[in-house]
């Protein structure tokens, strides 16, 4: 969706927040029955929905908001050595935008393999566990999410084998500010970090550190500024999740604008399908209701195809991609 060529105004907007604290949010439960249902309210509206979640401790916050500022002031030679088999996990830098990859974050040992690509020497002892002590928080979160929208659809016999077949990726990113310009309320293409996409994996949990600046398309194609608080993240259905479900919620449209005179950092999750795993939606949600929508595809056949001039030239990669 080219829509950054104009650049609309945007209005601030509260996305639905859903609490995921409590301690006895258990399968089975009235509380986790009710908090499904809220789920899944959210993405059919909105694609996403703001998470309260107390299990990132402030102290890891700050840990991981140190570190990423030490990670990124290292040389650009050194950055480039995060690299990485699969296609764009490793270090990226665009104009105002720039970020750093780790593979399969949730286990200590690739989170090391991170830290010595950088550090061939010693690595980061420190950066590594605050990584994987980060990335484990939000699992959790991630593993919640994906049980709820699955029972929600009936389709929970599928979920051992669905969390089974994916991994992580974290992704660290850093937004300089803008470069001075003549009217600060002059909304320009300078000022764009990251332009208008949906994400290609299955959910993506986002944070964002002191500096907002994520916005999210509305089905009315009206863009909102997203302000979540400290103790809150964004969860967010990505293209692999609507096709996984027959099209029943959509990934949203979104952006960076990055406004303010200050280095804005963030922090995302993403779920991703393991290399060789086909997404396709279970026979419970065809029906003559709701025909077939996707064919079935292979998750890397799918990246790399939107990352081909045709893929970055349509509105919607996916429906390009594999829509019947």
């Amino acid at each position: 969706m080219d829509s950054d060529s104009v650049l609309p105004l945007s209005v601030s907007f509260q996305l639905p927040v859903i609490d995921f604290s409590d301690r006895t949010l258990k399968p089975g439960t009235s509380k986790w029955v009710k908090v499904k249902d809220d789920v899944r309210k959210a993405l059919e509206d909105y694609g996403c929905f703001e998470a309260s979640f107390d299990r990132v401790s402030m102290e890891l916050k700050k840990s991981v908001f140190e570190a990423m500022e030490d990670l990124f002031e290292l040389p650009v030679e050194t950055k480039k050595r995060n690299v990485s088999s699969k296609p764009f996990h490793g270090y990226l830098s665009h104009n105002l935008y720039q970020s750093l990859g780790i593979d399969d974050a949730n286990v200590l040992e690739k989170v090391n393999d991170f830290t010595h690509q950088l550090w061939p020497d010693h690595g980061s002892k420190s950066i590594s566990e605050t990584m994987h002590g980060f990335t484990e928080k939000l699992v959790e979160l991630d593993v919640m999410v994906r049980r709820m929208i699955m029972e929600s659809f009936g389709i929970e016999k599928y979920i051992d084998e669905h969390l089974n077949t994916t991994s992580y990726l974290l992704r660290m990113m850093k937004y300089t500010a803008p470069p001075d310009d003549d009217d600060d309320d002059d909304v320009e293409e300078t000022k764009l970090g990251l332009r208008s996409h949906t994400d290609k994996n299955i959910i993506t949990i986002l944070h964002q550190y002191q500096v907002d600046g994520l916005e999210i398309m509305t089905k009315d194609e009206k863009w909102i500024k997203v302000k979540p608080s400290q103790d809150s993240c964004i969860v967010m259905v990505g293209d692999s999740l609507c096709a996984l479900l027959n099209g029943r919620i959509s990934s949203p449209y979104h952006r960076v604008l990055v406004m303010e005179k200050k280095t804005r950092y963030s922090t995302a999750l993403f779920s991703i399908p393991k290399s060789g795993v086909i997404i396709d939606s279970p026979k419970e949600l065809l029906d003559e209701e709701h025909p077939r929508v996707f064919r079935p595809f292979e998750y890397n056949d799918f990246v790399h195809f939107f990352h081909t001039e045709a893929g970055r030239r349509t509105q919607s990669p996916l429906h390009a991609f594999c829509a019947l």
